[in-house]
């Protein structure tokens, strides 16, 4: 498997990456986050125009995507926005290595933490980030940016399920 930027020809790819991996709410009764769109291609683009797209590709050459990870800048620290793999490529660490990468990049730039909003409930969510070394944040850990952020995910209608910050120290 290999990390690398995201090319400006895949990003459709990870729009159906997002679509076929948010199939697994539909599961667990949250339909309305499977039918969600992805990040249309112009913000994908903006991700990959600032150096925070990362795809995980495999196959001969630069690879085809099967999954990937976008980034902020948050508080001084680097945010996981997104990170989605393909069903037909999980559990097999792919999320994690991204993760991995992340972190690696986030000490390169001087950065104390990566940070993330995630659903409590969900296996994949919450419970997954604790066991990749993610703390939960209370009120008084949140900076104004990921207040800011945590605002915009209510007003997208994400607070319809428990949901909580968390941190990574790096």
């Amino acid at each position: 498997m290999l990390i690398r930027a995201a090319h400006t020809g895949e990003l459709s790819l990870l729009q159906d990456i997002e679509r076929a991996s948010g199939e697994c709410f539909r599961t667990i009764g949250m339909p309305e986050i499977a039918d969600d769109e992805p990040l249309p291609l112009e913000e994908l683009l903006g991700y990959r125009r600032a150096g925070l797209a990362w795809v995980a590709a495999e196959g001969a050459g630069a690879g085809t995507p099967v999954a990937y990870l976008l980034a902020d800048r948050v508080d001084g620290n680097l945010h996981v926005e997104q990170v989605s793999v393909h069903p037909h490529c999980a559990h097999r660490r792919i999320g994690r290595s991204l993760l991995e990468h992340l972190a690696e990049r986030a000490r390169a730039e001087g950065a104390a933490a990566l940070t993330l909003t995630t659903f409590t409930d969900v296996p994949w969510n919450a419970p997954y980030y604790s066991r990749c070394g993610f703390r939960t944040l209370d009120e008084s850990g949140l900076g104004p940016g990921l207040r800011d952020i945590r605002d915009r995910e209510a007003v997208h209608g994400l607070d319809r399920w428990p949901r909580v910050c968390m941190r990574r120290d790096v």
